[in-house]
């Protein structure tokens, strides 16, 4: 019998994807120990007073890129910069043949190499971790790797129809029938390569290098198209399929036509395809260089109709750590792709979703915390039910800030979002129990994050 247990957090109001409910949440070593009312609990060593703010599960994020080709941050610095954010689990990702150069996938390392150099890397990590794992190559080889991959946890597969290390769709289709036969996922980037090429080499001969331009060389028909491909692909095969960052209404709709109910088919935005517009690209150039471009308000309002739906799944950051002199150069084309959003991803989408569009605080934790942990097999995850993992944010919905990137604990040191004022602030974050940050300051200690092995994840309705 518990005698004692470790904290308390009293007086907030609970957040679950069904409802919210006036409960205080009791926490013993890693995990929720109970959900109710403090006087039937047993004593707690600390009791943390949450009168007037909200007790969320802490946030997952699928979507980050940290200590990869187009990332510099550490896994220790983007955790930082996740904890401050309330975000206690991230998915990022294992990439084939790299050999650490930022922008460059030229190397030798096979895909389970790949994943072993990143799980090492992600020893100095705040938060749990996982990874998916990209394959960059139309090498056959890899197909014999992935049953050992996916009995190892990694149990997503990222591919890019795009780029130099995007793949063929014939490859991809023969990628799609083995991840059909484990029962895995596939995560695809789809942009119609040879479309945003020639556009992109339009614009080069045209010396239309200004970020304005960037938008029209990767447009909407050029990412619904790739996505109909991959989705037709996956469907045939009979595998899982998650569209990744999904930005524009065309996109959304190509995969909503084939979700069904759900049971192989899901989809993600991320935050700036639900908060920002393409005027972005006048305000602050090419710190909003991300492929796919940020799009039009109509757009906006997409994304928002298909997550009241339930047709797209998951918001997500698209994490990259960069800094502003990988952005300053003369044509958008030289710039790097990316922009990191981990400490402001829940902030800025509470403050759209929530005061600005009327949504529920349980749209906002099925969106950001159990939809994403079902998704990709994280039991344990996105839930504040007992017995599960003690990651947990306490939030303020009323205090009101001023985004600005000198707060940032990443690497970057800009932010697309500079300047704005939102309501809603994470003042604690609690990972498996132990306090991690504590109103907007870093608490806990690198190497308290676990790589997290993954289940194949249930799909049905």
């Amino acid at each position: 019998m518990v005698v004692t247990i470790d904290t308390v957090i009293r007086g907030g109001t609970v957040v679950t994807a069904n409802g919210t409910y006036d409960a205080d949440v009791a926490i013993d070593g890693e995990k929720i120990h109970a959900v109710g009312e403090r006087d039937s609990f047993p004593d707690a060593d600390d009791v943390v007073d949450a009168t007037g703010r909200l007790v969320l599960p802490g946030i997952v994020d699928p979507h980050v890129h940290v200590d990869d080709p187009f990332s510099a941050d550490s896994y220790e610095t983007a955790s930082r910069a996740a904890a401050v954010g309330g975000t206690t689990t991230l998915i990022g990702f294992a990439f084939q043949r790299w050999a650490g150069e930022m922008g460059v996938i030229d190397g030798d390392d096979t895909l389970p190499e790949a994943i072993d150099a990143a799980k090492e890397r992600g020893e100095d990590a705040l938060i749990d971790f996982s990874l998916h794992g990209a394959i960059t190559a139309d090498d056959p080889a890899v197909l014999d790797d992935l049953d050992d991959v996916v009995a190892d946890g990694v149990t997503s597969i990222k591919m890019f129809s795009t780029y130099d290390h995007g793949l063929q769709n014939g490859f991809m289709q023969r990628v799609l029938e083995r991840l059909a036969e484990l029962d895995a996922v596939a995560a695809v980037h789809t942009e119609d390569d040879s479309v945003c090429q020639m556009l992109t080499e339009r614009f080069r001969e045209a010396g239309r290098g200004d970020p304005e331009d960037y938008p029209q060389s990767r447009p909407d028909y050029a990412e619904a198209m790739a996505a109909e491909d991959a989705v037709r692909m996956a469907t045939e095969a009979g595998a899982k399929y998650y569209g990744v960052h999904t930005s524009c209404r065309k996109s959304a709709e190509v995969l909503a036509a084939f979700r069904d109910d759900g049971s192989m088919v899901r989809t993600e935005t991320c935050t700036h395809y639900t908060t920002l517009d393409d005027t972005v690209y006048e305000e602050v150039g090419n710190q909003a260089m991300i492929a796919p471009p940020i799009r039009t308000p109509d757009d906006i309002e997409a994304m928002f109709e298909h997550l009241s739906e339930a047709t797209i799944d998951v918001v997500s950051t698209d994490h990259c750590g960069y800094t502003l002199e990988s952005k300053t150069v003369e044509n958008w084309w030289d710039s790097t792709f990316g922009a990191n959003a981990l400490q402001t991803s829940l902030p800025v989408f509470h403050d759209e979703a929530i005061n600005e569009r009327g949504f529920s605080y349980p749209f906002l934790v099925r969106a950001m915390c159990t939809r994403p942990a079902e998704t990709f097999g994280l039991s344990g995850k996105g839930t504040l039910d007992p017995g599960t993992d003690a990651d947990i944010v306490v939030f303020d919905p009323e205090e009101s800030y001023t985004i600005t990137a000198d707060d940032n604990e990443s690497v970057a040191d800009f932010s697309i979002y500079e300047g704005r004022e939102v309501t809603g602030r994470v003042k604690r974050t609690y990972v498996r129990g132990e306090l991690v940050a504590d109103d907007g300051d870093v608490v806990g200690d690198p190497g308290h994050g676990a790589f997290l092995e993954r289940d194949i994840p249930d799909w049905s309705p």
